[in-house]
This record gives structure tokens, C-alpha cells and sequence, in this order.
């Protein structure tokens, strides 16, 4: 996307990671293929596994600090990779907030104030909604296919599931901030199971884990993620999917600023 200079996509980035769906296959002969199953056809069969053209998710992020715990609940349609509306349902001050990307752009409604906001560029590292997530984590600047190498380090058992790990490591000219990232994913079903993002000097930056797999939308899918900072341990935000449906039938038309106030 266009919308964050280069300067500021090495600022802390995390859609990237919420929406990598990696795998691959490990053997004596060549780490990166394995029984004519090339990595990058292995992760496109992820991707194709855990997206569809367009979706509908409802859902519920659970910030849990050392003093409090806050529930946010949302709807989530999305079109292919640029067109994304997020309604926020609950608590009852935040009813009716919504997020919409359309391309390379960003917009936040505020219905307490009746205000649209183009969200610029110094606004996109601050906490979403007060979770450990960024505004910047509602864009997907990568391609997971194209923008990193990736190398089987081991495999190992992960969640009781036999996992393959694997490194992936951004191009020189990639625009994320991590250095590195490692993935775990099951065997069985292709399911990422975890997720670790290091940054430029090899140090562990967070840290996420995909669980409670479950059968959603016609699909076997982990459907609760919980990130938790590496710096603070003792704090973390889960995401937790209550409904979703793939290959709905939407149009860009949906995708509006219009649509941002009328959408329920």
C-alpha cells in the first residue's frame, strides 16, 4: 500500500503476522520441497485454506491487562486483499466505530462525534481499540508468497500435533519490520498453530498462538489467537472467532465510507 512511506512501514507491524498462513515440508533431500510440493505451493494452499475470496467473521477481542480485562466485540467483511469493513457491536461506548481499508486507504468512523477520519501515517503504530494490536495491523502490505524465503528448520511436536517450523525471512526490500519469523504448522490440514515475529537484532518481539480448532464456515480452522507482547509477558489480547462464512457474496460497492455509518 501506498498509504505508509517507507519511513514508517519499519514501525511496529503486526496484519502481516494475524494473516500469514504458512507451511512446508522438510526432508534430507531439499528443505523447501517434498514429494514435488515446492514451499510456495504448500503456502498457497495455507492461504487457500485459510481465506476465501471474501468473508464474514463476528468475533470477540479480550485485552487482558494486569488490573482489568476488556471485551470488544466486531463484524469483519472482507474482499480479496484490499477491501476490509470492521464493525464494532460492543461494549455500548464504542457501538457503531468502524474501520474501513479500501486499496491503499484507511478510514476510522466515530459516531459519538458523527466524524470520518482518513487515518494518516503517524496514527497507524498507536494501539488498536487499546489491544495489543496496531491501526497498521488492519493493513496487509506483504505477500507471504512473494515478499519472504523461507527455510525448514525442524519439525517437532507442537499442541500435541506433529508441526513442521519454518523461518521466514524477509527480502532485503520488503517493507516489515521483523527481521525474522518463525511458524509452526501442523501436518495434519495444513493449520498454523503459532507464530513467532523477532526483530532486526534476532531478539523475540511477540508472540502468537492459534488454538481450539474447530470446524467454522465449512472449514477445520484454529479459532482463537492470542498475542502477547515479548516485553510484556504479563499482559495479552485474544481474538476469538464466534461465526464466520467464506465465499459470501460482496462488491467493492460495499466497501464505502457511506456504508461505515449505515452498516449494522
Amino acid at each position: 500500500m501506498k498509504l505508509l512511506n517507507r519511513d514508517f512501514l519499519k514501525s511496529k507491524s503486526l496484519q502481516s503476522t494475524i494473516l500469514l498462513s504458512i507451511v512446508a515440508f522438510s526432508v534430507m533431500v531439499s528443505p523447501n520441497q517434498t514429494h514435488g510440493q515446492s514451499a510456495e505451493e504448500i503456502i498457497q494452499r495455507m492461504e487457500q485454506n485459510m481465506r476465501g475470496e471474501s468473508s464474514y467473521v463476528e468475533m470477540t477481542m479480550t485485552i487482558q491487562r494486569p488490573r482489568y480485562t476488556r471485551d470488544v466485540s466486531m463484524k469483519s467483511w472482507a474482499l480479496g486483499d484490499d477491501f476490509s469493513l470492521i464493525l464494532i457491536t460492543a461494549p455500548a461506548r464504542d457501538q457503531g466505530t468502524t474501520f474501513l481499508k479500501r486499496k491503499n486507504e484507511i478510514w476510522n468512523y466515530v459516531p459519538s462525534i458523527d466524524r470520518t477520519i482518513k487515518m494518516p501515517p503517524s496514527m497507524m503504530s498507536q494501539s488498536w481499540m487499546g489491544s495489543d494490536f496496531t491501526n497498521d495491523d488492519l493493513v496487509r502490505e506483504t505477500s507471504i508468497v512473494d515478499d519472504y524465503d523461507q527455510r525448514i528448520l525442524r519439525t517437532e511436536t507442537y499442541q500435541d500435533l506433529e508441526t513442521w517450523v519454518i523461518e521466514m525471512i524477509p527480502h532485503p526490500d520488503t517493507p516489515v519490520v521483523w527481521g525474522k519469523v518463525l511458524v509452526w504448522v501442523a501436518k495434519e490440514g495444513y493449520l498454523q498453530l503459532r507464530v513467532e515475529n523477532y526483530d532486526q537484532n534476532n531478539e523475540l518481539a511477540n508472540t502468537l498462538t492459534l488454538d481450539n480448532i474447530r470446524e467454522m464456515g465449512g472449514r477445520t480452522i484454529p479459532i482463537r489467537l492470542t498475542l502477547i507482547p515479548a516485553d510484556r509477558p504479563e499482559q495479552k489480547t485474544i481474538l476469538e472467532y464466534k461465526e464466520m462464512q467464506f465465499n459470501v457474496e460482496l462488491s467493492e460497492n460495499f466497501f464505502t465510507q457511506q456504508n461505515m455509518r449505515r452498516v449494522r
